[in-house]
């Protein structure tokens, strides 16, 4: 039996060269994530990925500064208010919440409309506010869970708090519940009262098209839903004992 020829030297090199690009690509996300770990990131590929899109639709996108707040700064009744509205069980999973992904999938393969929406966890959305783009590809979809993972193993959970609700989008431009606030009430986020904190949670869903200062009969049922999550469920205030009452 004729012994196997070598591979070719140049070939040899194509092979290591494109499994070290191959390492370097998978090893990126941990990097940009470490990154994040201790420096507050003011822009993110959605906010930049947002002016591109209105410079191709011909107009202009306003875009409020971010005003960076740590979790000491935010009021807690407001974490309260959106932690109980987006992802109940956020201090428990592991960014991924199986059981509501299960509930998804039986929603949409029971027709249901609007299905799937509440398989979202806060680090699944805090890795495409902050680190991804928004859209429906497979390929970002990918990326979003590959980065989330990440994320679960490198930041702990205050820190994934804390990125998304300083990246969270709140209106046209508008990113963080320190800008939020400014936004939608005119006065910084420590002074908003629980009605209009439970109004800026409310707009999550669609915070490019609806308002918290005016609220339509989608915000004022989401706000009433709100109120009821909040009332059933208490905060696990001891996975954030520095934040404020």
């Amino acid at each position: 039996m004729p012994a196997k020829k070598p591979l070719p030297k140049n070939r040899v090199r194509l092979w290591r060269l494109a499994l070290v690009l191959l390492v370097l690509l998978l090893l990126f996300p941990a990097g940009h994530i470490l990154l994040t770990g201790f420096a507050n990131m003011s822009w993110s590929p959605m906010q930049v990925q947002r002016l591109l899109q209105a410079r191709a639709a011909g107009r202009a996108e306003p875009r409020q500064p971010v005003q960076w707040r740590s979790l000491e700064q935010i009021p807690r009744p407001l974490i309260h208010y959106i932690w109980a509205s987006e992802d109940q069980r956020f201090f428990q999973h592991g960014g991924f919440d199986f059981g509501e992904l299960e509930k998804a999938i039986d929603e949409v393969l029971a027709g249901k409309k609007g299905g799937g929406r509440g398989a979202s966890t806060i680090t699944m959305q805090a890795a495409r506010s902050v680190y991804l783009w928004q859209g429906r590809s497979y390929f970002r979809k990918i990326l979003e869970a590959y980065y989330t993972v990440w994320m679960e193993l490198l930041l702990g959970k205050p820190r994934i708090l804390e990125l998304y609700l300083n990246h969270l989008e709140l209106g046209r431009g508008v990113y963080g519940v320190g800008a939020g606030a400014e936004a939608q009430f005119g006065k910084p986020v420590e002074t908003l009262s629980p009605r209009q904190m439970m109004a800026l949670a409310a707009i999550l869903p669609n915070p490019r098209e609806w308002s918290a200062s005016k609220p339509n009969a989608a915000v004022e049922r989401k706000i009433r839903r709100i109120q009821r999550l909040s009332s059933r469920a208490p905060f696990p205030a001891g996975e954030l004992p520095k934040i404020k009452d």
